[in-house]
């Protein structure tokens, strides 16, 4: 039996009608097409599926959209019409941090995440920060580099 759910989504105030246990990955896909969340592994290990929830990095492919009434859900779509995106998004390329782009949406969105709450995090709160997210190319050293150069560059921002 379909449920509405009453959310924000990318800045926006949706309404969907939805089986309540279907997937946030799957509403975030197929019903309002944003295209940048992946599903990568299905089991909430890799990190594909990122995506903000009021505040906090959750993989979506574990989250169930009935659960979800009222929250404020950012998506790496929404996430790149921000100043800050612009940002983070120099600072990955400028240090080389960018390789085959698969892991870079969800890197960025636990970039966001992390500067959300720790605006000017040491380096091991920036691994901590992006741990959980897989990235076979690049490395995580350039990464951690780009997130250290974003606090800095978008210090007041968050």
């Amino acid at each position: 039996m379909k449920t509405k759910i009453n959310l924000n989504l990318n800045y926006k105030e949706v309404s969907i009608e939805a089986e309540p246990m279907k997937r946030l990955l799957d509403v975030l896909r197929e019903d309002f097409r944003c295209s940048g969340v992946n599903e990568g592994c299905g089991e909430g290990e890799c990190g594909g599926c990122s995506v903000i929830i009021d505040g906090k990095l959750i993989n979506s492919c574990l989250v169930p959209i009935g659960t979800l009434e009222g929250t404020k859900i950012i998506t790496i779509d929404g996430y790149r019409e921000t100043p800050k995106y612009e940002i983070v998004k120099e600072c990955f390329e400028e240090v080389g941090a960018v390789e085959c782009g698969f892991c870079i949406p969800r890197m960025m969105m636990a970039t966001e995440a992390l500067l959300r709450k720790k605006p000017r995090p040491s380096e091991k709160e920036i691994r901590e920060g992006i741990s959980g997210n897989l990235c076979r190319c690049t490395g995580y050293n350039v990464i951690v580099e780009a997130v250290s150069l974003a606090s800095k560059r978008g210090e007041g921002l968050w």
